[in-house]
């Protein structure tokens, strides 16, 4: 069985159109895990609407790990709200994990952008994906394909990490077990982050953010002013209206 977690908070839009997408998939044998981080909008809504089972969550590392240890599946399938399974994802996914005796696992991403930088900076990322995969893996956060025994042999994501806990995990993940990116399965992916926070600040962010992994190991430190996105947004309205109250 295979269980699919997915953290959200306030993901109405993007949740109406991934759920859609996974249910059309011709592999049915799954659950999906929608971990909460305390949504205002009808996130919760549509995942009850659509059969999903709900639970607690937080930042996106929290939300995976709390997903994780309610999970029935022996396979788990870490997604995040703005992605969108092409037809047949899970099916083509599945197989070839099998197929090659994989344990955990990512694949190429598309993004849903009509620029033409976007596929350059998305083509630039799957490369590095593919090279360094044997030796250094990355998989981001929003497609990872991992055996729970592995996960639990890990104890799941760090949530002290500031930055690329996902990259940390599979790192840690594959000492015990096979990381592959995947050949045939490929998933469409948001280029939201790139819209707000702009596409050269983000990848300059990247790069350094991988010299200094390389450097002086995982980031526990806020020191490249990464915002969680909507999760920081909310954090900080909180602190704003306590601070007005």
């Amino acid at each position: 069985m295979l269980s699919i977690i997915i953290p959200t908070l306030n993901e109405e839009k993007h949740l109406s159109v991934l759920l859609p997408s996974i249910k059309k998939q011709g592999y049915k044998n799954y659950e999906i895990i929608v971990a909460d981080a305390g949504s205002a909008d009808n996130t919760l809504k549509i995942a009850k609407a659509s059969n999903c089972i709900t639970i607690n969550g937080g930042l996106p590392a929290v939300g995976r790990n709390n997903g994780a240890k309610i999970a029935k599946g022996n396979y788990l399938l870490f997604l995040d709200a703005d992605v969108i399974l092409p037809g047949n994802f899970l099916k083509t996914a599945i197989d070839e994990f099998e197929n090659k005796n994989i344990d955990i696992a990512s694949c190429r991403i598309i993004p849903l952008s009509n620029k033409k930088i976007d596929f350059i900076l998305h083509g630039v990322a799957n490369f590095y994906m593919l090279i360094t995969q044997r030796f250094y893996p990355h998989a981001p956060g929003f497609c990872i394909l991992i055996k729970k025994n592995i996960h639990n042999a890990i104890r799941g994501f760090n949530e002290k990490l500031k930055l690329a806990e996902d990259h940390a995990y599979v790192n840690r993940a594959k000492k015990h077990g096979k990381f592959k990116i995947l050949r045939l399965p490929k998933i469409f992916v948001s280029v939201r982050r790139l819209e707000t926070d702009g596409r050269i600040n983000i990848s300059i962010k990247y790069i350094l953010c991988e010299i200094y992994r390389m450097i002086f190991g995982e980031i526990k430190t806020n020191i490249f002013g990464y915002k969680f996105g909507h999760y920081y947004e909310k954090i900080r309205s909180q602190k704003k209206d306590g601070a007005e109250s």
